[in-house]
């Protein structure tokens, strides 16, 4: 059975010495770091290298050989029985994309190497990204083209292909260890996992100021016995820049630290490369301030970045895990009383009202809506109105009922009875496997730089699973146990600081910036033609909505313009019927 290979750009994987990359003969893919738990395939690797251990693995466990390999990877390959195995780790940071046809079954690591000179576009995939600013796996935005989710693996054999998750998170919601054990054990993980990672190569690390990129950044001196290099992105504009916050950490750990400030001039420069460099289309703004700090890193002769992603959604602190917290208790609530106070609190909902009775009319009509269903309430596609915005075609040839029923079979999957557990997990697909990881990852690609994640070592997530949720989220106490375990080692300023991240200050700048004006104004007007978005709707949303609320409005220009930019290399000439 003849199997297709794609290889991956050049520069985009991140290949250590000791891991194989795509094979010599070209029909496998073999990235990344993976640890071989039997000790004979760990001697197999060490001596003829990952895929032959990977093709042992599968003649002795089939499908389930990702179950005895820990780290990151991604792997594909054909057995001498005609069967092709295709897996990734837990949290796909290498991705994996495949298409079948023909009773042949082609892989890559880009979709786009898998859809053609002439690409079908698959309006569904289009749909989810404008509902959730990137495209969950298994959809790709091209037709026939699926990427393979977080900790699955893909057996193809007789010209069918069965896709079955290797790993689903399992809780421990009642465990009983005291915190002084704990910590000893945590902080023993984290200088194991940032060991891991240094492979020989010049290690740098993204510094945000945030609790996860200062953790790695002082471990990563303590590791190495050298001030970390600390690369960090500022923005000057009001409510955006947190340099301060970097620097706080780079003077705590005497980091030899790099700072780059970017402007409007960078992001017109910027966003046309970085959208067409994806392989398809990606909305996290962020993703610009990432390629600058990793093109930053380069200039500065680093070859490899460490990045802080996971600590949010291994420990909980992300600001929606108390939220929902809050709207759970509502659950508690006996049905009959419910009935009772719902209709009476809804007449109390309109302007004018009393704002206290408002508000908790407000609180009573997001409780009551299930979960994970309530997560989407300020969902920009929904608030905005799906034929506000969207045109007759679109929305025929889209189901906008199936992002939910597909986020509802994620949140049904992992195995626990607590709250923020299984926000968490749910968490670790639609956040960090679908989004922040493919941001850093791509961004980090584009500037010629390998990237790596120690706070999702394998240990680490095995020992977040046996942590007691009430450590995670104490009271409304956001990612507790964390926070007290460093506490002392991390600058208490930090652990203080509210969470906000690397967010682009891409609507007031839009506004005052003649450029950057132009670039969105081009691109959304080319949109347009596209028969995916009303064109009334855009002329609002340019001429109106923008300058009103720069903030909130830039938010939804952004998502139009990286569409918009990605087409223009991708698929130029495509229009929906």
């Amino acid at each position: 059975m003849p199997v297709t290979p794609e290889s991956p750009r050049s520069g985009s994987i991140d290949t250590p010495a000791s891991a194989a990359a795509v094979d010599g003969v070209g029909n496998s893919i073999c990235v990344g770091t993976p640890r071989f738990r039997d000790s004979d395939l760990a001697a197999v690797n060490a001596e003829r290298g990952s895929l032959a251990a990977w093709s042992l693995a599968f003649e002795r466990h089939g499908e389930h050989a990702p179950a005895h390999v820990e780290g990151d990877f991604a792997v594909a390959f054909h057995d001498n029985r005609g069967r092709t195995f295709l897996a990734v780790d837990r949290f796909a940071v290498h991705p994996l994309c495949y298409r079948m046809d023909a009773g042949n079954i082609a892989f890559s690591q880009r979709a786009d190497h898998l859809a053609g000179i002439s690409p079908e576009l698959d309006v569904q995939g289009l749909f989810e990204y404008l509902y959730f600013h990137i495209i969950p796996a298994p959809r790709t935005v091209f037709d026939g083209v699926q990427r393979l989710p977080a900790g699955h693996a893909l057996l193809f054999e007789g010209g069918r292909a069965k896709v079955l998750p290797w790993w689903t998170p399992s809780f421990d919601d009642h465990p009983h260890r005291g915190f002084g054990e704990l910590r000893e054990e945590f902080l023993h993980l984290l200088r194991d996992a940032i060991t891991r990672q240094l492979d020989g190569r010049q290690v740098g690390c993204f510094l945000s100021g945030g609790t996860d990129s200062s953790t790695v950044a002082g471990l990563l001196g303590q590791v190495t016995g050298a001030p970390a290099r600390t690369f960090s992105i500022g923005f000057d504009a009001e409510g955006y820049d947190e340099m301060e916050y970097a620097r706080i950490a780079a003077r705590h750990f005497h980091t030899d630290h790099h700072e780059y400030y970017i402007t409007p001039d960078d992001l017109v420069r910027g966003i046309p490369e970085i959208a067409g460099y994806y392989d398809q289309p990606f909305g996290n703004s962020s993703a610009v301030a990432a390629y600058y700090c990793a093109k930053n890193a380069k200039s500065e002769g680093v070859q490899r970045m460490l990045a802080g992603d996971g600590g949010d959604e291994l420990f909980g602190g992300n600001t929606r895990y108390a939220k929902q917290q809050v709207f759970g208790w509502y659950d508690s609530i006996p049905d009959p009383l419910k009935r009772i106070i719902k209709p009476a609190l809804c007449g109390w909902s309109g302007p004018g009202r009393i704002p206290i009775l408002r508000k908790a009319a407000s609180y009573v009509e997001q409780a009551d809506v299930p979960m994970p269903g309530r997560l989407q309430t300020y969902n920009l596609l929904l608030r905005l109105g799906l034929d506000e915005i969207l045109t007759p075609a679109m929305r025929a040839q889209s189901d906008a009922g199936a992002p939910l029923l597909q986020q509802r079979e994620v949140w049904r999957r992992p195995q626990t009875t607590s709250l923020v557990n299984r926000m968490l997990a749910f968490d670790w697909k639609y956040t960090l496997a679908d989004n922040d990881l493919p941001k850093v990852r791509g961004s980090a690609d584009l500037a010629g730089i390998a990237t790596g994640f120690p706070l999702l070592d394998d240990r680490l997530v095995d020992f977040s699973l046996r942590l007691d949720p009430r450590y995670k989220l104490r009271r409304l106490k956001l990612r507790w146990f964390f926070k007290e375990a460093l506490r002392g080692f991390l600058p208490d300023a930090i652990l203080a600081k509210k969470k906000h991240g690397f967010g682009v200050p891409f609507g007031v700048w839009t506004t005052r910036h003649a450029g950057l004006r132009t670039l969105a104004q081009q691109s959304m007007r080319s949109l347009a033609e596209r028969n995916i978005v009303r064109k009334t709707f855009i002329d609002a949303l340019l001429v109106r909505h923008l300058p009103e609320h720069p903030a909130y409005y830039g938010e939804m220009v952004w998502i139009l313009m990286m569409l918009e930019r990605w087409l223009q290399v991708h698929a130029p000439d495509w229009r929906l019927a």
